[in-house]
This record gives structure tokens, C-alpha cells and sequence, in this order.
């Protein structure tokens, strides 16, 4: 199986999801954790799936999930999979989340 990377150009035409769960410190991992399994066990085997990067705060109060699928029917198509809802239930369970619906707009580099 090819690797796919994440991509951030403008213009790239990929769809992209920036989630930002808020939870209590004593579960980020745990949610980490929850979402790092999702992604491992059943994201990347799903159709259109390109890059999922999942980040901690330093705070311990955030998780984010800066995802990429290859477009919105793909990632429509995910939320719809009986196998990825196990997940979603979890992680909602653990954390409340603002899933933010995005296309690259600009990018700079040093």
C-alpha cells in the first residue's frame, strides 16, 4: 500500500477537517489514544483517506485532529461508515469537539 502524506498546498483541491476536542487533562491521552487507534485500525483503509495528524496541548486540555481525505464526499462517506462510528462515539464520550471544515487558503515557508 502506497503512503499517503499529509499535504498543505493552496489550491491542492483536498479536503480538510481541523477538530479541536476540549477535555479534562486526566483523559487528553486517553482520547489521543482513541483517535490514534481510529485512525490506525480504520480511517486509512477507508476510501479517500490521505493523512490523519492528531496533536496534544501542552495544557492538556486539547486535542487536535488536522485531517485530510482526498475530498467531502470521501469524508461524508467515513461519517456514515458503520465501522468508524464506534470510534466517534468514543471520542465524543471523552471530550466535547468543534470540527472545522476547511481548504488550504495560503501557505508560506522560511
Amino acid at each position: 500500500m502506497a503512503t499517503n502524506t499529509s499535504t498543505i498546498r493552496a489550491g491542492a483541491e483536498i479536503f480538510t477537517l481541523i477538530n479541536v476536542f476540549s477535555v479534562t487533562p486526566d483523559h487528553q491521552q486517553e482520547l489521543a489514544n482513541v483517535l490514534i487507534e481510529a485512525t490506525e485500525h480504520t480511517m486509512r483503509h477507508l476510501p479517500g483517506f490521505i493523512s490523519a495528524n492528531i496533536h496534544t496541548s501542552f495544557d492538556g486540555r486539547h486535542v487536535v485532529n488536522y485531517a485530510q481525505w482526498s475530498s467531502r464526499d470521501a469524508f461524508e462517506s467515513m461519517l456514515r461508515n458503520p465501522d468508524a462510528r464506534p470510534h466517534m462515539t468514543r471520542a465524543g464520550a471523552l471530550a466535547s469537539f468543534d470540527p472545522i471544515l476547511c481548504e488550504v487558503a495560503h501557505v508560506d515557508h522560511a
